[in-house]
């Protein structure tokens, strides 16, 4: 399984689901989970971007199909990138 790693910056309609409704979160993590795509980590940031999620998918087929479910949805912007260990490098 790959690695990567997920930025996500909430619209304005993004923030007004997750005031009006904060267990949001949550269930877009079960529906993550749903098509296929483990969530490692999720941490909310302060800054340029709202969430870092590190996930485990099978391959980029399965991270590009969550990344545009969820960016068509309007809620949210994301960036997508590939994550390796510093081991992986070595090699």
């Amino acid at each position: 399984m790959a690695v990567y790693v997920m930025l996500t910056t909430l619209t304005d309609e993004g923030r007004k689901t997750i005031k009006q409704n904060p267990n949001r979160l949550k269930e877009v993590n079960q529906e993550v989970e749903t098509m296929g795509v483990k969530i490692l980590a999720q941490y909310a940031l302060l800054g340029p971007y709202d969430f870092v999620n590190i996930l485990e998918a099978p391959d980029n087929k399965a991270i590009a199909k969550v990344a545009l479910e969820l960016g068509s949805r309007g809620t949210l912007q994301t960036l997508t990138m590939a994550a390796m260990t510093v081991d992986e490098i070595g090699k």
